[in-house]
């Protein structure tokens, strides 16, 4: 087992059991040019995180944990994309409108990729999600049972919403979660800030926040 120094206390985890888990480090997210910036985000407070989800992938390809990579997006002909969902915004582009790199968060479209710095690997696994979460209408639930998955460690943006949720979601199906804190972030820092705080809060209600640096060295201090 593998102690990290966390809050609100030590994670234990076996990295055979378990999971690096990346969240929508799509480019219409973090690029200049991309959705987040047409609806008037700051996306360099994202891409400051690059080098630190970077590094952490880099640490779970090197001990050998299973990768996952997760994408917001549907399908063309947005069937799995409910009218409340496609409600516009405040710039009124919608979930599918033509957007400055192709139609925004369809599967395959030029935006919606993972950024050229993390992109997958043959082996690792790549999730399309059509909800903020990464369980709902994935069928990741029955995947990782099938790989014997116990702990997930997390990164990715944004922190509130679709990192949140899909921790969220992962609690509630009884695995042990990890959120990695220089390498996850908001449009709205505070907003990431708050996140990190109720995930620890009541004993860690959700789960636990640590820094890579504890990470990387708890995994080395194994020898693994």
């Amino acid at each position: 087992m593998i102690a990290v120094v966390a809050r609100p206390a030590v994670f234990s985890f076996d990295p055979a059991r378990a999971a690096l888990v990346i969240i929508d480090m799509q480019r219409d997210f973090l690029e200049p040019g991309g959705f987040g910036a047409a609806l008037g985000n700051d996306v360099s407070l994202l891409r400051a995180i690059i080098p630190a989800v970077e590094s952490l992938l880099a640490l779970a390809r090197e001990k050998g944990m299973l990768v996952i990579h997760t994408r917001e997006s549907h399908l063309p002909d947005l069937s799995d994309c409910p009218a409340a969902k496609r409600e516009g915004s405040a710039t009124g582009l919608r979930i599918g409108d033509p957007g400055p790199m192709g139609r925004i968060l369809v599967r395959g479209e030029p935006g919606n990729q993972i950024i050229a710095p993390l992109a997958p690997i043959s082996g690792e696994w790549e999730i399309d999600k059509p909800g903020k979460g990464m369980f709902y209408a994935t069928g990741l639930q029955d995947k990782l049972a099938a790989q014997g998955i116990e702990s997930l460690i997390f990164a990715g943006v944004t922190t509130e919403v679709c990192v949140q949720t899909s921790m969220r979601e992962a609690n509630d199906r009884g695995y042990r979660c990890l959120l990695i804190e220089e390498a996850t972030e908001s449009y709205f820092p505070a907003y990431k800030q708050a996140t990190l705080d109720m995930v620890v809060a009541q004993g860690g209600i959700v789960g636990y926040t640590a820094s890579l640096t504890a990470l990387r060295a708890a995994m080395n201090e194994e020898g693994l």
